[in-house]
């Protein structure tokens, strides 16, 4: 049974699904922006019986409580997760994470390797913002702000952003893009300190070298806010990687290609549980 809580970790409420079989492999799976932990539904059904899935909501995001600075930087959302894994009494957890969850992810395996296993990144990368993209996102989060949140034009931006070029153009794609449409036109300005968070994220490609963790990563061709070039970048920094690239997909792999993500990450986590016994 899954159970859902708001709970107490450092400073805050994060909202966490938790499937809670403890006497299965556990798997941290950490969202996108803009998004929840619900975006992992079809890697909850396709995992059942097989692993224990957990999934938090970002502070300030989701259902978690509102951020109380102005920014929430990646470092602040690590030691939040590093908190929640410790609190649940794990090590070696599988990690799934996708954009903002992959920035997140780096910084946790880098600090605290005793509680990752493997590390599976999608749409994900290294890099802080270049300074003509974040001149880019500055002016299109200035004009949301202005609108009081995504609505028209800058919401059109934003699914393009999160979503590739043939996705948005296939029709059997359209409850999936009409689903987080909805939800993030409803998304407040509650949600600035995070954008602001991962808008001006610090690079972290010196970390790559000292993480060990197994990493499977996965990247669209069509991934706009995080290319194909910055995910060759992660794959090549990281001592035990395997890259993945999917045609005609984005930024969102788990949401636009389920059928082919799905099974490739439950193949890589079922080769590091065999390898661990």
């Amino acid at each position: 049974m899954i159970g859902t809580t708001g709970t107490r970790i450092r400073d805050t409420i994060l909202w966490v699904d938790d499937t809670r079989e403890a006497d299965l492999p556990a798997v941290v799976c950490l969202h996108s922006l803009w998004l929840d932990g619900s975006m992992f539904d079809g890697f909850v059904d396709a995992a059942r019986g097989r692993y224990r899935v957990i999934r938090p909501d970002f502070r300030g995001q989701g259902r978690s409580a509102p951020a109380t600075s102005e920014i929430v930087t990646m470092e602040d959302c690590a030691e939040d997760i590093e908190a929640l894994i410790d609190a649940l009494g794990l090590r070696g957890v599988h990690v799934v994470a996708q954009s903002m969850g992959g920035d997140v992810a780096l910084r946790l395996a880098a600090k605290r390797p005793d509680q990752v296993a493997s590390l599976t990144l999608l749409g994900s990368s290294a890099r802080g913002e270049p300074t003509e993209q974040l001149a880019w996102i500055e002016q299109w989060l200035d004009g949301a702000a202005k609108e009081r949140g995504f609505r028209g034009e800058n919401l059109d931006t934003l699914m393009s952003v999160m979503f590739g070029e043939t996705t948005r153009q296939t029709e059997s794609g359209r409850a999936t893009l009409d689903h987080w449409r909805n939800r993030m036109a409803a998304c407040s300005l509650s949600l600035w300190p995070a954008m602001l968070g991962v808008a001006y994220r610090k690079g972290v490609v010196d970390l790559l070298p000292g993480i060990a963790a197994p990493t499977l990563i996965i990247s669209g061709t069509e991934d706009m806010p995080r290319p194909p070039a910055w995910a060759d970048e992660v794959a090549a920094g990281l001592p035990d990687a395997r890259l993945v690239r999917l045609d005609k997909v984005g930024h969102s792999p788990t949401l636009e290609a389920p059928e082919r993500v799905i099974p490739e990450i439950l193949g890589f986590l079922d080769e590091r549980n065999a390898g661990a016994r």
